[in-house]
């Protein structure tokens, strides 16, 4: 077989290179998300991944820079049913990301589903299966692994002009969060995920925002050290690997969902108000917690979505919805907008 994938249960999925070739190792994970192909194969949390598409074409509206949400691509191989267009997979190819279609992702997906989410190589050329499937068995499980070293920024940068100052620590972040708070009228620091708390609050912000990222949330201690030493110094916003952060420095603790969360139709119920979000997530560990600083609730599996504690709170789903619904925008806006009172009083 010369294009295919082949999971650590020994599974194999015929495919048709359409990528770059070559072999890429990594966790197989799969998206609901019906549009938003380059938002995700960009996104930083799906480092050491290779992500499954669920929707039945992908590439049928090309790309475009502006759509990237960091400079280069993070998925290790993209699998599809049908690619659409010869934009898209050009891209892949340019960026060196392994891809295939004439995948079966339905049989894919329920059997990711039915087993989790596992170790596996995507395969563009002649490769021998055994051979393969000792390589997998060699690769790190993704439980354990920190990973925010190879995503970060590796200098503070600035974006925006006026407005509360926000420090938003990169553990991977999204360029469409940062685009989010300055369009709610904020300035941004972004600093490097190994900043030190002196250096964070030296620069005086009105508030911090911990970001997404890719990995194991408690495989960074040094990170859950940073937020427990600025907790009460400053507002803090968690988002995805920063609203674990934020639980892991609360003294909660964190666990491995089966296969994640990983779309943009999840439904999340807000507590206080009994209002349900459809929200965009890209998550593979949770919070464990049950207690009144939860405020928020997955409909699918009950899993903890928001915390709220004094100065603090963080929001498991991605509120700058990129890609995704808007439910969730005004969350974002209104730290701002909170930050922005509490400067002016």
């Amino acid at each position: 077989m010369r294009d295919f994938l082949l999971l650590e249960d020994g599974t194999v999925f015929a495919g048709r290179s359409v990528g770059a070739a070559g072999i890429a190792f990594g966790e197989a994970v799969f998206t609901t998300a019906m549009s938003g192909y380059q938002e995700v194969v960009t996104d930083p949390s799906y480092s050491e991944q290779i992500v499954c598409f669920t929707a039945p074409m992908i590439g049928n509206y090309g790309v475009a820079t502006e759509r990237s949400e960091s400079s280069r691509a993070h998925a290790r191989g993209v699998l599809m049913r049908q690619v659409g267009g010869d934009e898209w997979p050009r891209w892949l190819a340019d960026r060196g990301v392994v891809a295939l279609d004439q995948i079966d992702t339905r049989s894919l997906v329920l059997h990711l589903r039915d087993r989790g989410a596992m170790r596996s190589a995507v395969v563009s050329g002649e490769a021998s299966e055994a051979e393969v499937r000792v390589a997998i068995r060699a690769e790190a499980p993704m439980a354990g692994r920190a990973l925010v070293a190879g995503v970060s920024t590796p200098k503070a940068y600035r974006a925006g002009r006026s407005g509360p100052h926000v420090a938003l620590l990169d553990f991977g972040v999204k360029q469409s969060i940062v685009r989010r708070l300055v369009a709610g009228g904020a300035r941004v620091t972004v600093f490097p995920y190994d900043v030190d708390a002196t250096t964070v609050l030296e620069a005086r912000p009105d508030g911090i925002l911990l970001s997404n990222g890719p990995g194991d949330p408690a495989a960074l201690r040094a990170q859950v050290a940073l937020v427990t030493e600025l907790l009460g110094r400053a507002p803090i916003l968690g988002i995805c690997l920063g609203h674990q952060l934020l639980g892991l420095a609360a003294g909660l603790e964190t666990f491995k969902l089966p296969f994640g969360h990983r779309g943009a139709n999840h439904p999340v119920l807000e507590v206080k108000t009994n209002r349900v979000l459809v929200t965009s997530q890209n998550h593979g560990f949770a919070v464990r917690g049950d207690g009144p600083e939860v405020t928020h609730l997955s409909l699918y599996d009950g899993t903890v979505e928001g915390l709220a504690f004094e100065r603090a709170r963080s929001l498991q789903f991605h509120p700058e919805a990129g890609p995704g619904p808007h439910d969730a925008w005004p969350l974002l806006e209104a730290w701002v907008e909170e930050l922005r009172l509490a400067e002016a009083a």
